[in-house]
């Protein structure tokens, strides 16, 4: 009888222990929502409108600027003042035209990966309401073997959205219309999700999930958290954002490279591993007093981490805010995130969850006179 009671007391702990680990309903979502609203690099006025209904109950200010990146602000007079940059925008497709046939020619936004383009579902956004598509090629076996082994330039695809001619295309679809390859949010095992977007909605996440964490609670620093735009075609939304938050220190919230699969050279690449916790960076983007804040958090809030290097500037929302006016003491977290630019992205929702909760902490650790010179 002791053994039995003892083994059920371990098996409900071990329960208790895995729901504890369990991402906020309400958080999780969001981020599928976050995830499945398309918001290709200048197109991201829906996203926003969401990001801005998310965070208005826990801020003092919420405002929009003219290149559309959203600030949610909590204590405004605080000290000292630190900017959390996610960026909104995804990569996509820009529609430039339509041949008479009503088949739909695109060029990319941001750095989309042919090889996986083909066959690919899409929506476009138009004045209308999303349009559906597929983006076809050439059949294989239509191909001769030359074809077969090449990567398919731009101009080899089109999107087909069904329509009998240029006359109908274009009463559906205006060029200039953006649109964005189509997965759904997807659950899997250990607490592990896929879909499109994640980078860097999941940044955006972060941002707004760290508000929450931080809302009622008494904190001395200024934390304005951006939802930032245009990151995938060259940090446009961070260099502006950066400059009218004027803050002493900023962390860039993005995704980096999951090494745990197949045909990785680690020495090239580094060995960074899904579910194994938040990834801080080191190197000349990071001023290291952000670095050492970061990482004495980690240590005290329990939360496992990995350290990356960045040896020059990173190509992430950090390089920008790190130069902006007279310098800003830059920090970069990033979760692992596996099939990087694909339509379908992995990641893990415990490596998601803890990089808030570090975030939160390290903007709590912040006080008055803290100096980062290094």
């Amino acid at each position: 009888m002791e053994k039995t009671l003892r083994e059920k007391i371990l098996r409900q702990s071990a329960r208790s222990a895995v729901k504890s680990k369990r991402m906020n309903p309400d958080s999780k979502n969001f981020l599928k929502e976050l995830v499945e609203t398309p918001s290709p690099s200048g197109y991201e006025q829906t996203v926003q409108k969401l990001v801005r209904a998310r965070i208005a109950p826990w801020c003092d200010e919420v405002r929009t600027d003219v290149m559309g990146n959203v600030f949610g602000v909590r204590n405004p007079e605080g000290k000292p003042r630190v900017m959390l940059a996610g960026h909104c925008d995804q990569i996509g497709f820009i529609v430039r035209y339509i041949n008479d046939d009503g088949f739909l020619y695109v060029e990319p936004i941001g750095g989309v990966d042919l090889t996986v383009a083909t066959a690919q579902r899409v929506s476009i956004m138009t004045k209308d309401g999303i349009i559906p598509g597929v983006l076809g090629r050439k059949a294989i076996h239509l191909m001769d073997e030359d074809d077969r082994k090449k990567v398919p330039k731009i101009e080899d695809l089109y999107i087909d959205i069904g329509a009998d001619g240029k006359k109908e295309a274009k009463k559906m679809v205006e060029m200039g219309d953006a649109g964005v390859f189509v997965q759904p949010y997807t659950e899997l095992a250990n607490d592990r999700v896929v879909s499109m977007a994640f980078d860097n909605k999941m940044g955006t996440w972060i941002v707004t999930e760290v508000l929450r964490l931080l809302h009622k609670k008494k904190i001395d620093a200024c934390v304005m958290g951006v939802s930032t735009v245009q990151e995938e075609i060259g940090l446009r939304g961070a260099q502006t954002s950066a400059f009218s938050c004027d803050a002493d220190v900023g962390i860039a919230l993005d995704v980096s490279h999951g090494t745990d699969t197949p045909g990785i050279d680690k020495r090239k690449a580094g060995e960074f591993k899904v579910g194994k916790g938040p990834m801080i960076y080191r190197g000349a983007n990071i001023n290291p007093r952000v670095f050492d804040l970061l990482v004495e958090t980690a240590d005290a809030e329990k939360i496992d981490v990995q350290i990356a290097s960045a040896a020059r500037g990173t190509g992430t929302d950090a390089n920008v805010m790190q130069l902006a006016r007279g310098g800003m003491a830059t920090g970069l977290l990033s979760v692992p995130l596996r099939y990087l630019h694909t339509p379908n992205e992995l990641l893990s929702l415990d490596d998601l969850k803890n990089c808030a909760k570090l975030l939160a902490a390290f903007c709590e650790r912040l006080k008055p006179g803290h100096d980062f010179t290094p």
